[in-house]
C-alpha cells in the first residue's frame, strides 16, 4: 500500500517538457533516456520522465567552476 501511494504521487512529464526544462533538443532527452543517464518510464510509443529524476539529473551535472 506504502508503495502505491508513493506512486501515486510521482509526477511524470513529457520528453518535450523535460526539453523545456532542461533547454535541450527532444533528441538530446531521448539519448540521455536510451543511454540510460535519465531513468523513464515507457508508456505506449512514448515517454514518461519523473520530475525528481530531472531535477537529481541536473544537480548532479553541475560543475563547479573557479
Amino acid at each position: 500500500m506504502s508503495n502505491e501511494r508513493q506512486l501515486a504521487e510521482v509526477r511524470f512529464l513529457t520528453v518535450a517538457e523535460v526539453a523545456s526544462i532542461m533547454r535541450v533538443s527532444k533528441m538530446t532527452v531521448y539519448r540521455l533516456v536510451h543511454g540510460g543517464e535519465l531513468p523513464a518510464v515507457r508508456v505506449g510509443r512514448s515517454f514518461r520522465v519523473p520530475e525528481d529524476a530531472v531535477h537529481k539529473y541536473l544537480q548532479q551535472s553541475f560543475i563547479d567552476t573557479a
